[in-house]
């Protein structure tokens, strides 16, 4: 009796090496898991990751403007020549609530020593920015980004804050020196990210 060829093997085959080309893309993607398990719980977390670029390896100066939270705008040129930090973040983050008392900290420490903070708000509106920074007792201002995201299509070329919260460093130039993406684990590491920036320029 003739049989029919066999080709089990040959669809398994098949089968493989598209899982294998699927788990090349993204078996390493917290994030992309993260967004396809559509959960509820509104941000997609970092993992606190710290990144860091050698001063010749890094991109353009970064140009930005925005609107604060009070209505006065603000560009990249008010921050010549000084460390700048900045934070993506929004009101009902939780690890950003979380982080918030060591980043008021961090504030304040570096406000006279070389370095400025600077807030960019990607969800919410300004009445609900206000208040978290009047309940963590933030000084720092915050861009309210939710309208046009120009804040973060900004940056998105250098060194891309793709989980909120996320925190950069860019250097007395203007570039993007360090990333901490996700939720600031351990303070001093970024008052190191922000110190090594801060003597480089001396």
């Amino acid at each position: 009796m003739n049989r029919r060829p066999r080709r089990i093997p040959a669809i398994l085959a098949g089968f493989a090496a598209l899982a294998l080309a699927l788990s090349g893309c993204s078996s390493d993607d917290s994030l992309a898991n993260q967004y396809r398990e559509g959960n509820s719980k509104g941000y997609i977390a970092g993992d606190g990751s710290v990144t860091e670029i050698p001063a010749d390896e890094r991109g353009e100066p970064v140009e930005f403007d925005g609107t604060l939270e009070d209505g006065s705008t603000i560009t990249s040129a008010d921050y010549a020549g000084e460390v700048l930090v900045v934070n993506f973040w929004y009101a009902s983050c939780a690890p950003c609530r979380a982080e918030a008392p060591d980043l008021k900290a961090i504030s304040e420490q570096f406000a006279d020593n070389g370095a400025s903070f600077l807030g960019v708000n990607v969800r919410d509106q300004a009445a609900s920015a206000i208040a978290f920074n009047e309940a963590y007792e933030i000084s720092y201002p915050s861009v309210m980004d939710v309208d046009d995201g120009g804040m973060q299509l900004a940056f998105s070329g250098n060194i891309p804050p793709n989980a909120v919260p996320t925190t950069l460093v860019l250097d007395t130039s203007g570039r993007v020196a360090a990333r901490i993406l996700g939720q600031v684990n351990s303070p001093g590491i970024l008052k190191t990210l922000i110190s090594d920036a801060i003597a480089e320029d001396g």
